[in-house]
């Protein structure tokens, strides 16, 4: 290990891109980052309210960004961003730098957003999406569908289908991540992602054709 690393330290989730020995521009970003991160845990853990500061104004954005994806509504946005980091400080100390801070607060995140859907599937039963735009969107040629439109539609479809269903297809399909790392964020095995993502997958599908879309 080089002497680089070995000042930016062990106990960081930096140690595994060290073992080379040679570490490029990027490899240095996400070392001082990873070290940054792990000097305001340790003081946030010993009572720093300005260290947790610190790692809020480093990933609220992100945060902000990924939760849009759970709540649309401004108001409940701003809770699930908040409730992001309460999560994360109340389990800060569980938190051991083998993987990136932001992918751990991702794990929260998608545990946050998916506790919101189940709580507001219990408060409606019913979703729709008005007839006209089903209409519009199945005789409009693919290349001049406006795609923020038909993106509203899709969400819409799929704000009919069981938070399970919506939350295996956000991850693999939307944010492109793979099995396994949808297993990590969810806490399921690989297996049941791979099911349940089938499973998902059918429903959205009969959703379509109920609508009278191709698919």
């Amino acid at each position: 290990m080089t002497p680089e690393c070995e000042e930016l330290g062990a106990k960081t989730a930096v140690t595994a891109v060290c073992a080379g020995g040679l570490m490029n521009e990027a490899t240095r970003s996400r070392a001082a980052m990873a070290d940054k991160d792990m000097r305001d845990i340790r003081h946030s853990l010993q009572g720093d309210g300005y260290a947790y500061a610190r790692l809020i104004g480093r990933y609220q954005n992100k945060v902000a960004a990924r939760m849009r994806r759970f709540a649309g509504n401004a108001g409940d946005h701003e809770e699930l961003v908040q409730e992001v980091f309460v999560q994360a400080f109340r389990s800060l100390a569980s938190y051991r730098g083998e993987a990136p801070f932001e992918h751990w607060l991702a794990t929260i995140s998608t545990r946050v957003g998916y506790g919101f859907w189940k709580n507001l599937s219990r408060e409606r039963s019913t979703h729709w999406v008005p007839i006209e735009d089903l209409d519009q969107l199945a005789v409009t040629e693919p290349h001049e569908i406006d795609p923020k439109w038909a993106a509203d539609i899709l969400y819409r479809l799929m704000d009919k289908l069981p938070p399970r269903d919506r939350l295996v297809l956000l991850l693999r399909y939307v944010e492109e991540h793979s099995v396994q790392e949808t297993a990590d964020l969810t806490g399921w095995t690989q297996t049941m992602v791979k099911v349940q993502s089938w499973r998902a997958r059918q429903k959205l599908k009969k959703l379509f054709q109920e609508s009278g879309l191709e698919v």
